[in-house]
């Protein structure tokens, strides 16, 4: 390190490296945010507003609905601005911040998804229990733990990219700070930290990974038992917008840390990056309220108010 000057900033490369993409871009990502953001300001008013949804699983809704803008939040606004000014220049604190946010934001989601997995577990297999078992106190417990996990375990991650000595090259081929666009410029061996993040990322998500499919694997066993289809519909509708939201997340995130930093690819990081990032949270309103009439309800009142 003596013979090297430390980064004190970097260069981030934007949502595309080529100036006529952005114009189409720019716009786009702005109308994705905007849709995300009102659409989860709406869900959690709803909730709040209509007496019929303070139930736990509304309440678990109102919380990813918060945890939704707070993620996109985390990275839109900035990509948008460098993006707009051809600036990508962040300095080496906000990025070491950035990363954390997001990775806060992002393993607290993670969790909470697990929570409303078992929410839902209890809902369909001890409904008679259901009241008494999920407690205010119980839903406050689970999303306390989720966020208090999701910055413990981020702090880990982003003490462990950030060790590593950067000395060299400064360009982050991606829209935010990320983990392996960032660990990959280190001036140093960076292998040694990948695969302990690797390991640690590895058992605790797909522990929480595991937590949710074994409680969906008790609901599709008990719902299959129901005699009529009217009730197994109903059982599984109450679940289907929870299970498309844990599969695109999921799906997504998993192509792009389940692998080595040295096998980052900048184009397919950054597409897989739009997607659980950007694209997931923004259109989670839509998911949630799909197939949900009692939301749909609430919102028409919200939104109409004279008419109800």
């Amino acid at each position: 390190m003596s013979n090297h000057t430390r980064v004190t900033h970097f260069i981030l490369v934007g949502f595309s490296e080529t100036p006529q993409l952005r114009l189409v871009v720019i716009p786009f990502f702005l109308l994705v945010y905007t849709f995300g953001l009102l659409g989860n300001i709406s869900i959690i008013a709803a909730v709040m507003r209509d007496s019929r949804l303070h139930s736990p699983m509304y309440f678990f809704l109102k919380n990813l609905s918060f945890l939704d803008m707070c993620y996109t939040s985390a990275t839109i606004p900035k990509a948008v601005v460098m993006s707009f000014t051809g600036s990508g220049l962040i300095s080496y604190p906000d990025c070491v911040a950035q990363l954390y946010m997001f990775f806060t934001l992002a393993c607290t989601e993670c969790f909470l998804l697990t929570a409303r997995a078992y929410d839902r577990y209890l809902a369909i297999l001890r409904p008679l229990l259901y009241g008494t078992i999920m407690s205010h106190k119980c839903r406050v417990e689970l999303v306390v733990t989720a966020w208090v996990s999701g910055a413990i375990y981020s702090a880990f991650h982003t003490f462990n990219t950030f060790s590593l000595p950067y000395c060299g090259p400064n360009v982050v081929e991606h829209f935010f700070c990320d983990i392996p666009a960032v660990m990959r410029l280190s001036c140093t061996d960076y292998h040694l930290n990948e695969d302990i993040g690797f390991a640690v990322g590895t058992c605790t998500i797909m522990t929480a990974f595991a937590l949710t499919v074994l409680s969906y694997v008790g609901i599709v066993s008990t719902v299959v038992r129901i005699p009529s289809v009217d009730g197994r519909w109903k059982a599984f509708s109450t679940c289907s917008s929870h299970l498309t939201t844990v599969v695109l997340f999921y799906g997504t995130g998993s192509f792009v840390y389940l692998r080595p930093a040295s096998r980052y690819s900048p184009t397919q990081g950054r597409l897989a990056s739009i997607f659980y990032s950007v694209l997931t949270p923004s259109l989670n309103p839509v998911v949630y309220c799909l197939r949900n009439k009692d939301m749909k309800f609430a919102l028409q009142k919200l939104y109409y108010r004279r008419k109800y």
